[in-house]
């Protein structure tokens, strides 16, 4: 038996994937599992946007796209980052991926260097650190916790600064925190930023339309940093369109053309349909987003309703996206009967087998303290679901 590349001994799966297979298994076999471990939105794709897929199939879109996309479809986001974010754009900044994980890996992959490090404050959304480890990058982690909203400072990154520092990665509205960053803390980077010509700035903005707390702010509108941001989004979590498989980067030139050559090697060009569904939503399907923002605030405020008032849980408000991440090591070191919870991993798994809700553990986000629940499904889901969590966590002494 032949031996596998050192590169994907060293890759973890996914905790998010691994959770909901887990729950997935458990349905198989007829328990009724309640799973919040996805961040998937539950509707389904609006039905323009789906008419429009249909009609690209019977128009002939069936052939190879250029690998950044279609041109109309690049002008629609270089339309969409001036109207909605106030940011000029050229077709030539844009590259469409399958996803905004190819996106990011696109990236990472074109401009860290073994050795380079990467500032990525915690909690960080999955993929984020296993696509470092990829490129040989060295991930330095910038702590926060719960008491801090799970936002780092201004004075934090400026610490974290050192001659191999190569890039910075964070998403706003936050994964797995539904953290937002505000404007003055944005330009408070920014300012600690600017005088590092050669750091890249990652800004995962794919919760960019989930955000309670306003209008959405980017770090790219600032003129000091504006040259090297990189602004990462997509049409999964907008415009419920996950298993479409279409992200985009807004980039300086030069990173997107090293995205286009090294896409071009791996995957050339998205879908050509769902590129053209992705143009569909884009330009007529705005209408679903003022609903979806409502639900999710509704949802958002229903499961803290139903989780605050439960021993030992440590709760902030998110602000964004849809996850409620709170700090439960309250619970370590105590036992359910004969079970013993040692860290999240144990709770998680004691809450999926006895109260049959697939939930992650924090440590998959950097942050060993907590586990993530994503309130993206039916209120009466979520409403059983908090029932039953705590109902297991009042057994655990």
């Amino acid at each position: 038996m032949g031996k596998l590349a050192t590169r994907i001994e060293q890759l973890s799966e996914s905790q998010t994937i691994a959770m909901a297979r887990m729950s997935r298994e458990l349905k198989e076999k007829g328990v009724d599992v309640i799973s919040l471990s996805l961040g998937e939105p539950d509707f389904i794709t609006p039905e323009v946007i789906r008419e429009g897929a249909k009609k690209a199939i019977d128009d002939g879109f069936t052939h190879y796209p250029p690998i950044s996309g279609y041109s109309d479809l690049r002008e629609s986001i270089v339309e969409k980052f001036k109207d909605e974010n106030n940011l000029e754009f050229k077709t030539e900044n844009i590259v469409v991926s399958t996803g905004a994980k190819q996106a990011i890996a696109n990236v990472v992959l074109s401009t860290i260097n073994p050795g380079d490090e990467v500032l990525v404050p915690v909690p960080y959304w999955v993929s984020y650190t296993q696509i470092i480890s990829l490129a040989e990058g060295v991930p330095v982690f910038i702590p926060s916790s719960v008491e801090t909203d799970y936002k780092i400072t201004a004075d934090q990154l400026k610490k974290a600064i050192t001659p191999k520092t190569k890039m910075l990665i964070f998403s706003s509205p936050c994964n797995p925190s539904g953290s937002v960053y505000t404007k003055e803390e944005l330009k408070a980077f920014a300012d600690v930023l600017a005088p590092y010509k050669d750091i890249i700035i990652v800004s995962d903005e794919i919760y960019e339309h989930i955000n309670f707390q306003g209008s959405h702010e980017s770090i790219a509108q600032f003129e000091e940093v504006r040259d090297r941001v990189v602004i990462v989004n997509g049409v999964s979590k907008a415009f419920a369109m996950t298993g479409w498989r279409i992200g985009y980067i807004g980039a300086p030139a030069w990173i997107a053309a090293a995205c286009d050559k090294m896409q071009g090697q791996f995957t050339s060009a998205a879908s050509s349909i769902a590129q053209r569904a992705t143009l569909t939503a884009l330009t007529s399907g705005h209408d679903f987003l003022v609903t979806l923002r409502e639900t999710f605030l509704r949802r958002r405020d229903l499961m803290l309703s139903h989780l605050k008032d439960i021993p030992g849980l440590k709760l902030n408000i998110p602000q964004g996206a849809f996850y409620i991440f709170p700090d439960v090591s309250y619970y370590f070191g105590k036992k359910a009967g004969d079970i013993v919870i040692n860290n999240s991993n144990d709770l998680c798994m004691y809450l999926l087998k006895e109260g049959h809700v697939g939930l992650v553990p924090g440590e998959a986000f950097g942050e060993p303290n907590c586990i993530r629940i994503s309130y993206a499904t039916a209120d009466e889901q979520l409403i059983e679901a908090a029932k039953r969590i705590k109902e297991c966590l009042a057994k655990i002494k």
